[in-house]
This record gives structure tokens, sequence and C-alpha cells, in this order.
């Protein structure tokens, strides 16, 4: 599978952990950076990494910052992306078989590098449930902003 991977400042040494982790299992890995600790904007690189989605450059993409809230926040900008924020392996597992996502996103400073090869791995290896999910997968994709929708 070929995964893309991007962080903030204060994710970059669980990236490099996860990208040489996917690499291990077989993985083609793409890291958008950043390649240091120096401070840098969280977005940036979301946005970066929803656009290697959105290209087809990538089937499945990473994303880390502190809390995994922000960037995940940035790539969901993106319509062609997908992103959920996990913590542990059913979330892992549910943003795959109901929610499809193409994107997770974990925070660094919430979660062990353990728990987050947990999650990379089930975030690999589970299909999409499609059946009653595709209908709502599909509103995702096609967003209706109306007082009410059915």
């Amino acid at each position: 599978m070929r995964i893309a991977i991007a962080s903030d400042h204060a994710a970059v040494d669980l990236k490099a952990t996860l990208a040489d982790w996917a690499r291990e299992q077989g993985h083609e890995v793409t890291d958008l950076g950043p390649d240091g600790i120096e401070s840098v904007d969280y977005p940036d690189y979301g946005y970066k990494l929803a656009h290697a989605i959105a290209e087809s450059e990538a089937d499945r993409g990473i994303v880390l910052c502190g809390s995994g809230i922000g960037i995940s926040i940035a790539v969901n900008r993106h319509p062609a992306a997908r992103c959920a924020l996990v913590s542990d392996h059913l979330s892992a597992r549910l943003a795959r078989e109901h929610n499809d996502a193409n994107v997770i996103a974990m925070g660094a400073r919430l979660i062990g590098v353990d728990i987050a090869k947990d999650c990379l791995a089930v975030f690999l290896t589970t299909e999409f449930g499609g059946d009653r999910h595709a209908r709502r997968v599909d509103k995702l994709s096609h967003p209706r902003f109306e007082k009410e929708s059915a």
C-alpha cells in the first residue's frame, strides 16, 4: 500500500517511528515532512497530506501533531479526505469499517508508540464495511448544508 505521512514539530519522532514500521511491513511510505523539530504550522502539513490523497499519490494517510486534533481538522477541509482521530485499535477499526477513513490522525503527546503501531496496523488491514455505511460516507463527500438533512 502507498502511505503518505506528515506531522508537525511535536510529532516528528513518532512520525519517523511509524514510517519505519510501515516500511518494515512492506508498505511504500512517503514522508511529507517536516524533517526537524523547528516549529511549523500543522495546517500546512495536513493540507499537503490531503492533497496527496486527493491526487491519488497515496492510498492512505497518517497525520500526527501534539494532540492530533488540529491536523485532523486541516486534513478534513479537503472533500477527498476522511480523517479520523484515533486513540486505540477499536477507534481505528471503526474509522475504516464504518467511515471508510483514508487518513488517521493521532496525538504524539497523548499516545504511546506501541498503541500508535497497533492503531496503524488495524487501520491498514480493516476493510470498509459498505452496505448501510456507504450512503453515509457518500454524504461526507457531498455535504448539503441545510436546516434539516435527510
